[in-house]
């Protein structure tokens, strides 16, 4: 491990559950991506860019729960602002999605 960080630093991450809405193509993307609309309850909707095109389908992915963090500044990426991150375990180029074992309220904390 490169960096050691603190429980203080780790609780200033806010990662939540959500539920994706929408998703959609995203052609001005550099690399594959979709585009996401995700529910998160108390929270509203964010969306996010995703590059998961590799192991998901698109209707796969409608109602599906994840986990992202909610609290980064807004990115832009290409023409999209991505409010969002999408939580992944990367395994050589493909990712695969975090998510609870079963279904949660939307905006529920990970801790």
């Amino acid at each position: 491990m490169d960096k050691i960080i603190t429980f203080e630093d780790f609780t200033k991450v806010d990662l939540r559950v959500g539920t994706i809405t929408e998703v959609n193509d995203f052609p001005n993307a550099r690399k594959p991506a979709y585009q996401l609309t995700i529910d998160f309850g108390d929270l509203g909707f964010k969306k996010s860019s995703a590059q998961i095109t590799t192991l998901y389908k698109k209707e796969n992915l409608l109602n599906r729960q994840i986990v992202a963090v909610v609290n980064f500044p807004t990115k832009q990426i290409a023409n999209f602002m991505s409010e969002c991150l999408v939580m992944g375990a990367v395994k050589e180029n493909d990712v695969f999605l975090l998510h609870p074992e079963t279904k949660v309220k939307n905006g529920a904390q990970v801790s």
